[in-house]
């Protein structure tokens, strides 16, 4: 991935980027792109390894897949932009990163449905290309978490302390939320359990995913939780957990339209399957606030 900020002599523009890059260890590169690929591979392969996966190529519309690519690189924008690899990277390093790691997400996505042979001549190019889309989301994440967070070395990865307000904080959850609930969202038993669970379960299981993200956010001691979030009165702490089911909760539900699952489903089906997501994603969204700052 890219390096940390130019000299000077370098100057601001991307020509001065460019001359900087050049003076990177290969060793260094090669490091970067195989964290991204580990990180990639360890959160994306339940994920392609499910059937409704490989379905969803075939009837997932065109508008969708751009939704769900640009959705994708929205998000490597505001991961690399408030936990990347270089605390102070400017706004071009930032894009330039997240293109690199869509790429490799596409590339590593489709490599891998190749080898699981879910790739064939048989299929039409629409639906080789919707394979390679649908499973490229937690791809890319994973790769761009894996690049940063998974190196060993710390004067490495960048020690500069950082702001992270608000719009960051809900940016890393989303993340988070997406890298956790995103293998479970194109399964059936998500549609199943929102079908059938009554509104009383599915109430005490919303209440189950706020306890959760209170928990893991102030009761824990959770790695980063004293740094992040820190000590906070009894409403701050509400507030802050409610806050981050409400971001599960939208990455669940924008990840289950994404999937079509949305589609001539009642009002009632339509939350019965956002909150039984939402546990999972509420996990992801609680642990992502933190972790993915460290």
């Amino acid at each position: 991935m890219v390096g940390p900020h130019d000299p000077p002599a370098c100057g601001s523009l991307p020509g001065g980027f460019l001359l900087h890059a050049e003076h990177r260890k290969v060793s260094d590169s090669l490091e970067e792109y195989g964290r991204g690929i580990a990180g990639g591979l360890l959160f994306s392969l339940p994920l392609l390894y499910t059937a409704e996966v490989w379905d969803a190529g075939f009837f997932i519309p065109p508008h969708r897949q751009l939704a769900y690519l640009l959705g994708t690189f929205v998000l490597l924008l505001g991961y690399n932009r408030y936990s990347g690899m270089h605390p102070h990277a400017r706004w071009i390093e930032v894009v330039i990163d997240s293109v690199e790691e869509m790429g490799i997400g596409l590339v590593l996505g489709a490599l891998l449905l190749l080898a699981l042979g879910r790739l064939t001549p048989e299929l039409g190019l629409d639906e080789v290309m919707g394979r390679v889309v649908v499973g490229a989301l937690t791809v890319a994440i994973g790769v761009s978490v894996g690049t940063a967070q998974l190196g060993g070395d710390p004067q490495q990865r960048g020690t500069e302390e950082r702001e992270v307000g608000f719009g960051g904080q809900v940016v890393l959850g989303v993340c988070g939320a997406v890298l956790v609930a995103g293998n479970m969202a194109p399964t059936e038993e998500i549609v199943l359990i929102g079908l059938e669970l009554p509104p009383l379960q599915l109430a005490a299981l919303a209440l189950f995913s706020l306890l959760l993200g209170l928990l893991i956010l102030f009761f824990s001691d959770f790695r980063g939780a004293r740094r992040w979030v820190g000590p906070a009165t009894g409403i701050g702490r509400l507030r802050g957990a409610i806050v981050t089911y409400a971001v599960a909760l939208l990455a669940s539900a924008v990840s289950l339209w994404l999937f079509g699952r949305f589609d001539h489903v009642p009002l009632a089906g339509v939350v019965g399957q956002t909150v039984a997501l939402g546990v999972a994603a509420t996990l992801g969204a609680s642990a992502g606030r933190l972790l993915l700052q460290q």
